[in-house]
């Protein structure tokens, strides 16, 4: 029995969305994807935001959104692969949910955003340096929140959320 919402933290392409809802429903337990509340409650795209206020005024978004979403039903989220980034937001997901960090291999990051346009951090010359970069920077982040670390390759996104579940119900049963 899940008495915690869980968090999907890790890089963009790690595939929190994919596997949140696929987990969510083996779980049944509903689903949220922060970036798309976010959305939904400001009226307003993702790059849209990060063109008119800039990183700033998103992360002070996904921060509401994130604070938001602790106070509503136990379930699993999914986060932007920035949510980590504010001190503020890792104390948010420790104290209000089991963490799982969904790890990917550069290649893998690379496949899954290479045609996704709504990532405004990946419009630059070389989005592959760009995604090693953001790995370097944010994966000590995601391994100081998270409770369970899930590798995300070479796999499907049903046999991730499988892996996720069971790791979830051994973590659970030590408890």
């Amino acid at each position: 029995m899940i008495s915690r919402s869980i968090f999907l933290v890790g890089p963009m392409g790690a595939g929190k969305s994919t596997i949140g809802k696929l987990l969510a429903a083996q779980l049944r337990l509903p689903f949220a994807d922060s970036d798309k509340v976010l959305e939904e409650k400001t009226g307003a795209d993702i790059p849209w935001i990060f063109d008119v206020e800039g990183e700033a005024g998103f992360r002070r978004r996904e921060s509401d959104t994130l604070r938001q979403l602790c106070e509503g039903p136990v379930q699993v989220i999914a986060t932007g692969g920035g949510i980590v980034l504010r001190e503020e937001n890792r104390r948010l997901l420790r104290k209000h949910g089991l963490v799982v960090y969904l790890q990917a291999s550069i290649d893998q990051l690379m496949e899954r955003t290479s045609k996704n346009s709504n990532r405004p951090l990946l419009q630059v010359a070389d989005p592959r340096a760009r995604i090693i970069e953001l790995v370097e920077e944010r994966d000590p982040l995601y391994r100081e929140v998270a409770d369970l670390v899930c590798e995300t390759d070479y796999c499907t996104p049903k046999q991730a959320a499988i892996r996720v579940a069971e790791r979830l119900s051994e973590a659970s049963s030590t408890d």
